[in-house]
């Protein structure tokens, strides 16, 4: 039997991974909830539909493939990537707004926790013949009163040359393109992986048929998933984002923001390309 590559990922295999990873990722183990808070956002949220329909005439043909619609995401296991991609913007800006420190972005779905973790620098573990550009990412944590943070630990994920994140797509080593790394005692890091590419949300699943029949584009431009921590600091999460890219005007997930471009320039190692970020956390309150 041939082994599945990535070009034979699908929709659903990819969205009942990320649904399983969201399962056991232990975020609803906090959640905490009155009745009042849950009536408050639960009749806002059918008022605004039942709005809809009523303004603009949802004829019971469009209720039913609406309907379908909807059974599809939860049968492609979808519900994820449908929240990540258009809601989770909104949420991460109000859960930030009180930061005075670097802003951050969504998380998105296709994040694993526990990758191997290295001291800095390092380099990022990947294939041998990993295809694109090599890309050496350094700089500084700190805190919001100038401070260095020793030890600042930074995970990194991100798609491959390909557009393919590993755990997600067959055929790609587990942790490949995905790795923890430590700061040194000045809060310094260097990171060797890979320049990755833009690339297109699943589209044969539900997901994908929203954007068809909307006439909308799959795209979201090239960029690096990370999560930024210290001792006595606020998490922080981010996605950073490389200047030129066709898509970082009208990403699918409306995530981009100017503060997240990278300024990338030619490798002192004359060896691919090379960037500088430095990460200002918040203390915790």
């Amino acid at each position: 039997m041939t082994a599945e590559t990535p070009a034979d990922a699908t929709a659903a295999k990819s969205g009942n991974a990320a649904t399983d990873r969201f399962r056991n990722s232990g975020k609803l183990a906090a959640v905490e909830s009155s009745a009042e808070r849950v009536n408050l956002l639960a009749s806002k949220l059918v008022k605004a539909a039942n709005d809809i329909i009523l303004e603009e005439r949802v004829s019971y043909d469009e209720f039913n493939a609406l309907k379908a619609w909807l059974i599809k995401v939860g049968e492609d296991g979808e519900w994820p990537l449908f929240l990540d991609v258009w809601l989770e913007h909104s949420v991460e800006e109000v859960a930030t707004d009180h930061r005075e420190g670097n802003k951050g972005s969504i998380e998105g779905p296709y994040y694993v926790p526990d990758a191997p973790a290295q001291n800095s620098p390092a380099t990022i573990e990947m294939r041998e013949d990993e295809k694109g550009t090599n890309l050496l990412f350094q700089g500084q944590v700190r805190s919001t009163d100038g401070s260095a943070l020793k030890n600042a630990k930074i995970e990194l994920w991100h798609a491959d040359e390909e557009g393919f994140y590993s755990q997600f797509a067959p055929g790609i080593p587990e942790w490949n393109l995905r790795g923890t790394f430590i700061a040194d005692e000045e809060g310094n890091f260097q990171i060797n992986t890979m320049q990755p590419a833009p690339y297109q949300i699943p589209t044969d699943g539900a997901c994908g048929q929203l954007i068809a029949a909307a006439g909308w584009h799959a795209w979201r431009p090239a960029h690096l998933h990370l999560k930024v921590s210290a001792e006595g600091h606020e998490l922080l999460t981010a996605q950073l984002y490389f200047p030129g890219d066709e898509h970082n005007d009208d990403d699918i997930a409306t995530a981009v923001k100017p503060e997240l471009m990278l300024d990338l320039q030619p490798a002192q190692s004359g060896n691919g390309k090379q960037v500088t970020y430095d990460f200002v956390l918040d203390p915790a309150k």
